[in-house]
């Protein structure tokens, strides 16, 4: 699965800005899900590409285990130690309130932190090859999360966050 993923998606290098200055994305990523699926976050504006077969067998998966439906999904692919995800919350507006994320990892393990807002309080949890993560409730409410780098030599991850994606009026 995680070489058949890594080979077929359409991984890119995408471009965030962040307080005025823009920096490479430090992962690959790749956006998938229906077609009024865009998603948007830092500047960074994605059109989802159609659902392959393999993608589609995965969602309907985490659909069943989480009991929810979704229409993305954000693939993240971590080459190496130096790839990693800053702090932050999923709280766009078009994830709704209290959005449900299925996060499914394949590859080499690496450390979700959770930092709780206006505490110290900080939760590390390993995604082994294989694991499921639901995200849901007030996660995104009261916790940040982030995946830190490490110089530490590892092997590729790949990341699915399957999530629903709501249309928004523009003004």
């Amino acid at each position: 699965m995680m070489r058949s993923l890594q080979q077929s998606l359409d991984w890119r290098q995408e471009q965030i800005t962040l307080y005025g200055k823009t920096h490479d994305v430090p992962r690959l990523q790749a956006w998938y899900g229906d077609k009024n699926a865009g998603y948007q976050y830092s500047n960074l504006s994605m059109r989802p590409l159609p659902w392959s077969p393999m993608l589609l067998e995965l969602k309907q998966k985490c659909e069943n285990a989480s009991h929810c439906s979704f229409n993305s999904v954000l693939a993240n692919l971590y080459r190496h130690g130096q790839d990693g995800m800053g702090r932050h919350a999923d709280n766009e507006p078009e994830l709704g309130h209290q959005p449900v994320i299925a996060s499914l990892s394949f590859g080499e393990t690496r450390n979700l932190d959770f930092y709780r807002n206006g505490t110290k309080d900080k939760v590390r949890l390993p995604l082994h090859h294989g694991s499921l993560l639901i995200m849901s409730g007030n996660t995104q409410t009261y916790w940040q999360h982030s995946m830190a780098k490490t110089k530490k030599v590892l092997g590729a991850r790949i990341n699915l966050t399957f999530r629903y994606i709501h249309e928004i009026a523009q003004p």
